[in-house]
């Protein structure tokens, strides 16, 4: 990492837009002991910290990035792939067992069946939109277009077969054009 910290101007940057503009939404829940005595907190029982960085600019979250002891440090498996890559848009299905569905009806239907899919990359980096599911038995099959940031097809693939919870079936795999980067001047 301390390599990294040399020129983070290579991944601290929207991957979309390469705006540097970027701010830290930190959400933090704690459960804490207080002490009956003195009325102080005594025991941290349970502390729990998520941070999702946005770019202020595009209003994209940025994936590639997290919040690591007060500062904002790149994901190693996920910067480089993300900043220098460009969109890859799948078709594809992914199988799974029902048990790994919460919900498929409804307004967390969608959402549901993406991280059955794809787990957290599915509902934190990558663009889904789950065309239908359908129930075979024991199985759902999702049916979704997912667009994520590669540097190859082959990479492409390999993200999307990592990330899957189930059997994947790739349909079609396209490039597609990097958005334009995000004028300072610019507005939203």
């Amino acid at each position: 990492m301390s390599e990294l910290n040399g020129d983070r101007s290579a991944w601290l940057r929207c991957y979309r837009c390469w705006s540097t503009r970027l701010e830290a939404q930190v959400h933090y829940d704690a459960i804490i002991r207080v002490d009956p005595d003195s009325g102080e907190t005594a025991e941290r029982v349970e502390e729990v910290q998520e941070a999702v960085v946005q770019c202020l600019d595009c209003m994209h979250d940025q994936p590639h990035l997290t919040i690591d002891e007060g500062r904002v440090v790149p994901i190693s498996e996920r910067w480089e792939r993300m900043v220098a890559g460009t969109p890859w848009v799948a078709s594809c299905t992914v199988t799974v067992d029902q048990d790994q569905v919460e919900t498929c009806s409804g307004p967390e239907a969608a959402d549901s069946l993406t991280y059955a899919a794809f787990g957290d990359p599915g509902t934190r980096e990558f663009f889904t939109h789950v065309r239908f599911h359908k129930h075979d038995e024991e199985l759902i099959v999702v049916h979704l277009l997912v667009e994520l940031y590669a540097r190859s097809a082959e990479e492409a693939t390999d993200v999307l077969e990592e990330a899957s919870r189930g059997t994947l079936e790739l349909t079609s795999l396209a490039e597609e054009s990097r958005p334009p980067a995000h004028a300072a001047d610019e507005a939203h």
